[in-house]
């Protein structure tokens, strides 16, 4: 029998996931500490620029590579971070909610009307950029025993405002891009 496989990802797809993994990780050093265990960062901000620019699969891709590569204990996270404990953290759960996120803003609609195909490419980002928030809260919740309101108060005052607009720029930005890397 003779059986042939093909690679569901091109050598171009893999070059462009391995440079846009690396991409986040130096993303990822821009971090401010915080007393909270969860840093404030720009991370979601290129969580949906590679989603924006590569596409739903392989921003994925380029996301969950990244994420790997910091399970594993390179320190690819904020702040020089990296380990499996990282992902198991307060933190973790906005990390974990990245994939989503990158897949959704990789969602490239497309509309007769450009401004519409904008906006649904923006709504499908901030989805995505509430299921990270969600899944964040959640773990942070469950891991600190707490209040799930506190967090979410906090969440609004230091990091969702920031999130959405990072995130609409983000995707204004990765749009116009994505002719370069098609």
């Amino acid at each position: 029998m003779n059986h042939t496989t093909q690679s569901k990802f091109s050598v171009k797809d893999l070059v462009l996931i391995g440079m846009f993994a690396a991409f986040m990780a130096v993303v990822s050093q821009l971090a401010i500490p915080m007393p909270t265990g969860v840093p404030v960062t720009i991370q979601v901000f290129g969580v949906a620029l590679i989603g924006a620019i590569l596409g739903a699969k392989r921003g994925t891709m380029a996301v969950i590579i990244y994420i790997l590569i910091g399970a594993v204990g390179a320190p690819v996270f904020a702040n020089f971070q990296g380990d499996l404990q990282v992902i198991t953290s307060t933190a973790g759960g906005y990390i974990i909610g990245w994939p989503f996120m990158a897949a959704l803003s990789g969602i490239r609609p497309n509309f007769q009307n450009q401004k519409t195909s904008l906006a649904v490419n923006l709504v499908f980002a901030l989805i995505g950029l509430a299921i990270v928030e969600g899944i964040g809260a959640l773990q942070w919740a469950f891991l600190t025993q707490g209040d799930l309101k506190p967090i979410i108060l906090y969440s609004f005052t230091a990091f969702i405002p920031k999130d959405i607009v990072i995130t609409i720029l983000a995707v204004m930005i990765g749009r116009p891009l994505r002719k370069y890397v098609s």
